[in-house]
């Protein structure tokens, strides 16, 4: 794949690249994401969700590695690195002895301390989990002795995913430093086709989730192919890209000489970086903690990092597949310091994730009963998972929009304004749901989602004005005009599909769309097609630009495929 520079932003070339870029990235995230999807069912069918103990315990054990990952590293990397390698690119030798220092390195921190918390197993589940505690009721809220256990038993077999998991995002920044989409793209497909496997041998031997949902029936045969199987994969989406790397145009050869290549640059612009990720693993604490008190119960841990991840799907296809395209380019304009083209480059990226991220949000609303049918057998667990999801939904967009200012700044080389904006989100969030303690266990997931839709939003808001600040102007008062158009018909498109939905039974729990997973997927299927021709046409008839930039790039995508 091409390495040269990008072409000159405006042009023709220019967007043709860049479309590519983001169309590559997309398709990679929808086959992974879809595989993603059909890997929670399984993995819900054979231990549970919404009520199961076990199913919470693995959730916590099999979270350790990105939150341990997250706080080394994991913000460094994009926000960091990108600008850094597209600096030293334009370098004589194009980057290479940097990318090998800086590789070198990481190789060597992410395995000291894969060790280190792969030792400290127990005390990290203890951090994340709350202890059994009795309840107003006289019923125990938290984690019996059994399920620490069992956690514990699970976090020794996860957490050396964090090695593996550094080492795909590093490669991964690499990659998109230098123009190279694809291969990190794709390589959570094979993470995800591994991890199928493992569940389809696990319940072939093991059965489903009414054999395993209770803590006291994991044998150690058990626990090693659940959690075994799940890091094999995420070893197999790192390794896989090793295929890739000369075709990026590099050579990796170990390098321990890290002085002189400009890490003193990249650790001051960390600082603030790894702050900002600390304040965000004590909010995962603090959330995870009030969320492992209604495990066994309720919606919990397992319910609501399913529920994320139905969240999640629209803005990893649309928003990180285009931000990250443009992210590049921004880091590029601002080492040139020309504040203008940025200008134009956020705004175009804003009104194209805004087509589809405000329809998804509407849309995702309609169908949410039926997606938690997708996870869940007995209706009032797909009520419980349901009300998560629509708790969190009201913040996808501002949460898309988020991220893209995030990224704005890092172009810039500014890591301390984001931290602070992560200090003011993680305030508004632990307030929160400290607050939840107070409901009863049903509700305290829900509870939890709607101050994680609080405080990202609020985030959010104070991003724009000072990104807008920060840049003379950014192109306001068509993006929201542009964003307001798209509510418009998101609503009227949104409208019908829910009358679809009620003609098929989404909201009964006899109903076809609630009568099996099949048949959920299949409303969910229908609905949202309706759901889409009808946006699509509303904004053909008003004949908004940004489809028709949208249709055009298909076009030519289609186009260049036939001529090959």
């Amino acid at each position: 794949m091409s390495t040269d520079a990008d072409p000159l932003p405006g042009t023709a070339a220019g967007t043709a690249r860049l479309g590519s870029a983001s169309a590559l990235l997309a398709s990679g995230t929808i086959v992974s994401r879809i595989l993603g999807f059909i890997k929670v069912a399984v993995l819900a069918a054979a231990i549970g969700q919404v009520g199961s103990a076990s199913a919470d315990t693995f959730a916590i054990a099999n979270q350790l590695p990105n939150n341990v990952y997250a706080l080394v590293a994991g913000g460094v990397l994009s926000a960091v690195l990108v600008p850094q390698i597209v600096r030293a690119s334009s370098g004589a030798d194009g980057g290479r002895q940097y990318i090998n220092r800086i590789v070198t390195l990481g190789v060597v921190i992410f395995a000291v301390v894969t060790l280190i918390a792969t030792l400290l197993a127990p005390a990290l589940i203890d951090l994340y989990s709350q202890s059994a505690v009795a309840a107003s009721d006289g019923t125990g809220r938290g984690f019996s002795p059994e399920a620490f256990a069992l956690a514990t038993a699970f976090a020794y077999l996860c957490l050396p995913q964090i090695f593996f998991y550094a080492l795909y995002n590093l490669m991964s920044e690499v990659f998109n430093a230098r123009n190279v989409f694809g291969p990190f793209a794709w390589a959570p497909v094979v993470n995800n086709i591994v991890a199928i496997a493992g569940l389809v041998v696990f319940m072939a031997l093991f059965g489903g989730a009414q054999q395993n949902s209770a803590v006291d029936v994991w044998s150690s045969g058990r626990i090693l192919l659940l959690a075994g199987t799940a890091t094999l994969g995420v070893a197999a989406q790192a390794v896989v890209l090793f295929l890739f790397w000369r075709r990026s145009g590099l050579s990796y050869r170990p390098d321990f000489r890290w002085r002189g290549v400009g890490l003193g640059a990249t650790g001051r612009a960390a600082g603030w970086l790894f702050g900002m990720v600390v304040v965000t693993q004590i909010t995962g604490v603090v959330q995870s903690r009030v969320a492992s008190m209604a495990s066994g119960d309720a919606a919990s841990i397992s319910a609501l990092q399913n529920s994320w991840l139905i969240f999640m799907l629209p803005h990893s296809v649309v928003a990180v597949s285009i931000a990250t395209a443009y992210f590049t380019r921004m880091s590029g304009h601002a080492a040139r310091s020309d504040l203008a083209a940025m200008r134009t480059d956020l705004s175009g990226s804003l009104r194209g994730i805004g087509l589809l991220i405000v329809f998804a949000s509407v849309a995702l609303a309609v169908v949410a009963y039926p997606f938690a049918r997708f996870f869940e057998s007995d209706y009032p667990n797909v009520v419980a998972m349901g009300n998560v999801i629509l708790a969190l939904l009201p913040g996808l967009v501002l949460f898309s929009a988020l991220f893209v200012m995030q990224r704005a700044f890092y172009a810039l080389g500014d890591t301390r304004t984001p931290f602070i904006l992560q200090c003011v989100q993680s305030v508004v969030f632990v307030v929160g749901a400290i607050a939840c303690i107070a409901l009863p266990t049903q509700w305290i997931a829900v509870g939890i989602a709607v101050s994680t839709t609080v405080s990202s939003s609020t985030q959010a808001v104070i991003a724009i004005l000072l990104v807008r600040r920060r840049l003379g102007g950014g192109g306001g008062g068509l993006i929201l005009v542009r964003y307001l158009q798209y509510l418009g018909l998101s609503l009227v498109a949104g409208g019908i599909g829910f009358g679809v939905l009620l003609l098929l039974g989404g909201l009964d729990a006899s109903g076809f769309a609630q009568s099996g997973r099949v048949q959920a997927i299949v409303a969910i299927a229908i609905v949202g097609v309706v759901m889409a021709i009808v946006y699509g046409g509303l904004l053909a008839a008003i004949r908004n630009p940004e489809l028709v930039g949208v249709t055009r790039s298909i076009a030519r995508r289609l186009g260049r495929r036939k001529a090959e």
